[in-house]
């Protein structure tokens, strides 16, 4: 299905809008225009017959100021020159005695207009023998001693109110043919005030889309489009970080599978062909099985953080004793402990301390934590794992006296795959995603996490769980 651009739009609505306005200006604009004209043409015959009745007549009919027949036909005809009025004096009978013209006098109206005496206004009125078309008449009765002498009927044609109408009409059309270009100029400016925007953030979103980054987004119009700017700015500098985080993810895992297999496809060769002796082979042999268990281990962090991506992070959260967690997590470092020399000591601020949380992720995250301390502490030191409670929350905290981690890297070692050059040469089996992980779960349990370090002295990690009552 075809789309239309938000200027084809506009402009479609701009026509469909003018055409259907001038339509509108001449169909029930006319019409309205008429039937005004009519009430207005009304009020004004109906005001000069009763100004004629109450004048010129009752002078007439009382001789008052000695007005003639000849004086009152003479203001007929006046009546009817300065503004097109025919006048009648017409008596009980409905027959012309007097008329503005010449032809009316003896000409019943009763004829044309039945009961004509019992409106006042009678419109579309034709009568052949006096006018060429059709009139709008308005009769007034002329009462004199409390006697109708006859009634005073003025006429104008209906084809003068209907042009005085269509005049008024052609005026409001060329005022608005002559407004049109003034509005279409106005729709420009409403098109480059809210579709040219548009058009070019479209634009950058494309870009951003097919990887160009460089050209930052300008938007110097209205608030709301500075804000939606804004916006895709961010979103672009969103989608800038993910390619470069995808390229250096892409890089780490590139070069974390290539090491272990060149040993393993190293190794196997040289065993395969004899280069390594039968009685030298189990060496090597559990050094393929050490890159083996590494891969696996890269292989199942990544896929762990990809779920975490996809779907978040799925809590089932249950009450347990974290105190209790900790010692059996400690016994299963007893072997790696005693290896290195390192001492674990567990410090509770209570007995037991119960919390609510995923107590498998919460197992992750301790054994993560614990790992990393012996890998990176020094031979015969310490590594201290406390709880503490403080308000509604037990603080943990995994403490280690080993080389620390620069303060430029702390913000980054949540990062995937980041590993500090100081650490490189003593993680050897280390994938660069546990505290990646431990980042992940923390967060999905909407608690904190922290690190405190200082380099050759050691590193803390604290993190927060919501204590709870055993009863709970």
């Amino acid at each position: 299905m075809k789309r239309f651009s938000l200027f084809t739009k506009l402009l479609t609505i701009f026509f469909v809008a003018g055409v259907s306005m001038f339509v509108l200006l001449n169909t029930a604009g006319v019409q309205l225009m008429k039937t005004r004209m009519l009430e207005k043409t009304k009020e004004e015959l109906y005001g000069m017959a009763t100004e004629y009745v109450s004048g010129y007549l009752m002078n007439y009919y009382t001789k008052k100021d000695v007005v003639s027949r000849t004086d009152l036909i003479y203001q007929f005809q006046l009546l009817e020159d300065m503004s097109g009025t025919r006048a009648w004096l017409v008596n009980n009978n409905g027959t012309i005695i007097m008329d503005s013209g010449t032809v009316g006098v003896g000409v019943s109206l009763a004829r044309f207009i039945p009961e004509f005496t019992e409106k006042t206004f009678r419109e579309d009125v034709y009568i052949k023998e006096l006018m060429s078309e059709p009139v709008l008449c308005v009769s007034k009765p002329v009462i004199y001693e409390q006697e109708q002498k006859g009634h005073l009927v003025l006429s104008v044609p209906m084809s003068r109110i209907e042009a005085e109408g269509v005049f008024y009409i052609d005026f409001v059309n060329i005022c608005y043919l002559m407004f049109l270009p003034i509005l279409f100029v106005i729709f420009m400016l409403i098109y480059r005030m809210t579709g040219r925007p548009v058009a070019k953030m479209t634009e950058a979103a494309r870009k951003f889309l097919r990887g160009n980054f460089k050209e930052p987004l300008e938007i110097n119009y209205s608030a709301e489009y500075q804000e939606l700017g804004h916006t895709i700015q961010f979103m672009g500098d969103k989608l800038k970080n993910n390619d470069e985080i995808q390229r250096k993810f892409i890089s780490n895992v590139s070069h974390d599978f290539r090491s272990p297999l060149t040993s393993i496809k190293g190794y196997v060769e040289a065993i395969k062909d004899g280069t390594i002796p039968p009685e030298m082979q189990e060496k090597y042999l559990d050094i393929v099985l050490f890159e083996t268990e590494r891969l696996t281990k890269l292989t199942s962090n990544i896929l762990e953080l990809n779920s975490f991506d996809d779907s978040g992070v799925v809590l089932h959260k249950s009450v347990f004793d974290i105190n209790k967690m900790i010692k059996q997590i400690g016994l299963s470092f007893e072997g790696t402990f005693k290896q290195k020399k390192l001492v674990l000591n567990l410090e509770f601020s209570e007995k037991e301390q119960f919390v609510k949380a995923d107590s498998d992720k919460i197992q992750q995250v301790l054994y993560n934590l614990i790992d990393n301390a012996a890998k990176f502490s020094n031979p015969e030191s310490a590594v201290r794992v406390t709880t503490e409670e403080k308000g509604r929350k037990v603080m943990i905290s995994v403490k280690d006296s080993g080389i620390g981690i620069p303060k430029e890297s702390q913000e980054r070692i949540w990062d995937r795959f980041y590993k500090t050059d100081t650490s490189r040469g003593k993680d050897k089996k280390g994938t660069g995603l546990g505290l990646s992980i431990v980042k992940e779960i923390i967060t999905a349990h909407e608690e904190n996490i922290s690190v405190v370090s200082t380099q050759g002295v050691g590193t803390e990690f604290i993190f927060s769980l919501r204590r709870v009552e055993e009863d709970e």
